[in-house]
């Protein structure tokens, strides 16, 4: 199903009613609200958690039976989300305004730390379980942590990734306060890396994704990390970063640094579509790799924004194109720069502030 959808060059944004307000979004599917209703009845407690949560549990299930771990495994986890429980929060914080009184529950299951251990309640797992938030970068922060962690030798396995779930009315009405947001509804409203744009376009879209993460190769492995780079630029503004993403340079010149640039045949870039993001990202990648572009995309334009989950649904479209040796464009872009076959893929997530992050995977 996910790769059909990146087959068809339609996006998956539309329209909805979010308090009495059409906002332009990228929702998930109706068979995943069905599964997510269903897990709130099979235990009392999870009725009243937060839907980072819930996504956060369905699909660490499901990468874990994928790799062929059990409950109870020794284990870590590293799950974050850049906004957190969003939507209770909100719910929670409107009852006091209204009541000046708050339920018992609203400070466990509106902490960050709240997804992670959930999940490893859920999972029975018996390693350490850490929850974190670097904005937008958060999922690919989780991989640099896990990493650290698997080759101290502190753990043997981890199960990483982001959840974010920002589909609300005051998270809709920051984005826009910003003047970030996309407002034309449109063929594609969310207009990613199109660099002739005017406006800026970004478009927020709920989700989770997780990844199990062991050290050398796995008969089972769908895919190799085998260059991860980090780095934060100077504030010039709260949510800028440099005008040539020099974060972007230094962390794809720390994650190539065993790699030589002709190699690398694409980049999912961080691409939000707003107009200092994108061709600031463009820029510093022509700074490293010079006319000799690798073939370039992003899924933003698809699936729109999904703040702390980006980073992990670019890593598995990354890792999907390698699988299926075909690259998934955007459809208003033409690519200039056509490869053959598709063995290792960049990936780049940045978030407000400039902590970006560059991982390299490839097929072995």
């Amino acid at each position: 199903m996910i790769w059909a959808n990146y087959l068809s060059p339609k996006t998956l944004i539309s329209t909805k009613d979010i308090e009495g307000k059409n906002q332009l979004v990228a929702t998930i599917p109706p068979a995943i609200r069905k599964e997510i209703d269903a897990l709130r009845k099979e235990e009392l407690r999870y009725k009243s958690l937060d839907e980072t949560v819930l996504m956060a549990i369905i699909t660490s299930r499901k990468a874990m039976e994928k790799a062929g771990w059990k409950q109870g495994d020794d284990f870590g986890i590293n799950i974050g989300s850049s906004r957190g429980a969003t939507q209770l929060f909100e719910k929670y914080h409107s009852e006091f305004v209204d009541t000046g009184k708050t339920s018992t529950l609203t400070s466990p299951t509106t902490t960050l730390g709240n997804i992670s251990s959930w999940v490893a309640h859920d999972l029975k797992s018996k390693g350490p379980e850490i929850s974190h938030s670097i904005t937008c970068s958060t999922a690919l922060h989780a991989i640099l942590n896990a990493a650290a962690w698997l080759q101290s030798g502190m753990a043997t396995k981890f199960l990483i990734g982001g959840s974010e779930a920002p589909l609300t009315a005051f998270t809709l009405a920051q984005m826009h306060a910003l003047k970030i947001y996309a407002k034309e509804p449109q063929e594609f409203p969310c207009r990613a890396f199109d660099l002739t744009k005017t406006k800026n376009t970004m478009v927020l879209g709920e989700s989770a994704a997780m990844a199990c993460l062991e050290l050398g190769e796995k008969e089972n492995a769908i895919g190799y990390i085998t260059g991860l780079g980090y780095a934060i630029d100077e504030l010039e503004h709260n949510i800028s970063i440099s005008e040539e993403a020099v974060c972007f340079q230094k962390s794809m010149a720390m994650a190539l640094a065993n790699t030589r640039l002709e190699e690398v045949d694409a980049i999912v870039m961080h691409a939000p579509g707003t107009l200092k993001g994108d061709i600031s990202e463009y820029k510093a990648i022509q700074q490293l790799f010079g006319s000799t572009l690798p073939m370039l995309t992003t899924n933003k334009w698809k699936i729109g924004h999904t703040f702390g989950a980006s980073g992990m649904l670019s890593l598995e479209l990354a890792l999907l194109m390698i699988q299926q040796n075909i690259f998934i464009g955007i459809p208003y872009v033409a690519e200039p720069n056509p490869r053959k076959n598709i063995r290792k893929v960049l990936i780049n997530a940045v978030g407000f502030g400039g902590n970006a992050v560059s991982v390299l995977v490839s097929s072995q």
